[in-house]
């Protein structure tokens, strides 16, 4: 039985994906994080909004010219051959296609599940223009989305680190930071969200987002927005004094806030 066309529901995506991968469904399960290609009930792409996607990992590592990534697309677009394509013409190895793709996956799911809102639709028969190159269980799909989101948790449990412009904490030394993480820390401009960071280094964002949550966690970085602000000139000697400012509650005294920070940094290590 063909399963039907599915409209937004309060039912989880996870749960749906459960159901249809029982079913042996094909098609497209939207969310509002992105979307889950199913063939006979197994996942063999996702794809977000906040991922590099899969032709920016093979073109900006070098692994693929951007000619050779358009040229495939053109010929086997729309066919949904463009992965065969791409190993047919020799622009790929076989193997060097499935790693690329099977991370650019699960990148992708962790952040589709991160929430595990609500479906939008299911498209029965939809296909994606890439084409099969490895299909994966549901079941592991969820277990990995799972993991990853506990890892990232105990590192730093701060999530808006994954989706915001992020900015470097003035004044702290990163001289002692390993190869990878300064590399990381060095695409931190206050304008790129992680994401953009990883499509920066050709990196999988869920090695960038393991290393931006260490900076975190070691208050190097912090949201764009709560950066803060270079400090005002001081007002000549001869300005009214400015009035009593209101009290302000803190929600976190800084040594609190900095004994968080080593309790979480202890927790990854």
């Amino acid at each position: 039985m063909t399963p039907a066309r599915t409209s937004r529901t309060d039912e989880p995506a996870s749960a749906l994906l459960g159901t249809l991968a029982a079913q042996g469904a094909s098609g497209a399960l939207s969310t509002e994080s992105g979307v889950v290609y199913l063939a006979s009930g197994h996942v063999v792409h996702v794809e977000s909004a906040v991922t590099p996607d899969l032709g920016d990992l093979l073109t900006h590592s070098g692994a693929l010219a951007p000619d050779g990534w358009w040229a495939a697309i053109d010929q086997a677009g729309r066919r949904c051959r463009v992965g065969r394509q791409l190993v047919d013409s020799g622009h790929l190895a076989a193997g060097a296609l499935e790693l690329c793709h099977l991370g650019a996956l699960f990148d992708a799911a962790y952040f589709v599940l991160a929430h595990d809102g609500p479906a939008l639709r299911f498209r029965p028969g939809v296909a994606h223009w890439l084409g099969a190159v490895r299909s994966v269980p549901v079941d592991a799909v969820l277990r990995e989305s799972r993991r990853r989101r506990e890892l990232l948790h105990r590192i730093w449990p701060e999530p808006c680190v994954d989706l915001v412009p992020l900015a470097r904490v003035p004044d702290v030394d990163p001289s002692d930071l390993p190869a990878r993480r300064s590399r990381t820390l060095a695409q931190v401009d206050g304008v790129r969200t992680a994401a953009q960071i990883a499509t920066a280094l050709a990196c999988r964002t869920f090695h960038t987002l393991v290393e931006l949550r260490r900076l975190a966690a070691a208050g190097m970085v912090v949201p764009a927005a709560t950066c803060p602000a270079p400090a005002k000139a001081p007002e000549p000697a001869y300005a009214e004094p400015a009035p009593a400012p209101c009290p302000v509650v803190v929600p976190d005294e800084p040594d609190t806030a900095l004994l968080r920070r080593l309790l979480h940094a202890l927790e990854a290590l």
